[in-house]
């Protein structure tokens, strides 16, 4: 499946929720895994859109501000039931900073049994690429990686 989006739909100028309301018209027509690119100056979408993805299952992959002060927001509809797994544990690091969510992160995992899920927050500007670089290295599993509030991230884990 191509990471480019299939539909892009720009609703710079229109007020909330309408950014909200023509992203799921749209995704609601595209196949599962499909993505769109929507294009807002509103304020107010980041939340709409990430409640609606929580309460959908559908997945906000990314939301970059441009230099025009639009954000663009890619969106994936997902398919069944929601995508975010189920965590045992929350580790919320936010105003720390990286390796301090890695390395306690580490510490709970180890303390956990197999098959259990760490959801850890963070809002370090380098937890993705730590995050996602010790996964790779240390045996441990990124099931989920979303974005939450401004900057912010939850991450989803579990030893392998």
């Amino acid at each position: 499946m191509s990471d480019k989006p299939s539909v892009t739909l720009d609703l710079s100028g229109m007020p909330c929720p309408a950014p909200l309301l023509g992203a799921k018209k749209i995704v609601d027509d595209l196949q599962v895994g499909q993505s769109m690119l929507l294009l807002s100056d509103c304020p107010g979408s980041a939340d709409d859109l990430r409640a609606w993805c929580k309460y959908t299952g559908n997945e906000l992959l990314a939301s970059v501000k441009q230099a025009d002060g639009k954000t663009a927001y890619t969106l994936r509809k997902a398919g069944g039931t929601t995508s975010t797994p189920i965590a045992h544990v929350t580790l919320d690091m936010r105003s720390v900073s990286c390796p301090g969510p890695i390395i306690e992160a580490k510490k709970l995992l180890d303390g956990m049994k197999d098959g259990e899920v760490l959801q850890l927050v963070s809002d370090c500007p380098g937890a993705v690429a730590d995050i996602e670089a010790w996964t790779r290295a240390a045996g441990v599993e990124l099931l989920a990686k979303l974005p939450t509030s401004r900057g912010a991230h939850e991450f989803y884990l579990r030893r392998k």
